[in-house]
């Protein structure tokens, strides 16, 4: 979908991540990320090689598997979630370093999942700092 496919396959990610937080724990969540993320790997690179661009906007994937994990390490309240998932496409969009480094050098289906991975990572991290400070200012 365009404008800002990846954005819009984060925001798909979410109500199908509630979908498997009815039936599964968050931690069987996050291991079901790691076979979801191979899997990725193998197909991003087989899509990304017959669009011939690696990591075409046609490709959410990523996203998609890191917004899960994301999902997963964060509380479930509506508000941590939106952070999650407004800090995940800050870092995913900004490309800070190391992302961006990886980002120009990694041009296959890993590199294509694991600068989102990275970004899950630099999102969950401010989430953790933030979360604390925010909750008391946010509606009841």
């Amino acid at each position: 979908m365009r404008p800002a496919p990846g954005t819009w396959g984060s925001l798909a990610s979410w109500p199908l991540y509630l979908l498997m937080a009815h039936w599964l724990t968050p931690m069987q969540i996050v291991w079901a990320c790691l076979p979801l993320f191979v899997l990725g790997v193998f197909c991003c690179a087989r899509t990304g090689k017959a669009l011939g661009v690696v990591d075409h906007g046609a490709i959410v994937w990523d996203e998609m598997v890191a917004c899960w994990l994301l999902f997963a390490l964060t509380p479930a309240a509506l508000w941590s979630q939106l952070l999650a998932l407004l800090l995940f496409r800050l870092f995913d969009i900004s490309k800070p370093w190391p992302i961006r480094w990886l980002d120009a050098r990694m041009k296959n289906g890993f590199g294509v999942m694991l600068d989102d991975l990275l970004a899950m990572l630099f999102a969950w991290v401010v989430h953790i700092l933030l979360w604390p400070r925010l909750l008391p200012l946010l509606p009841h």
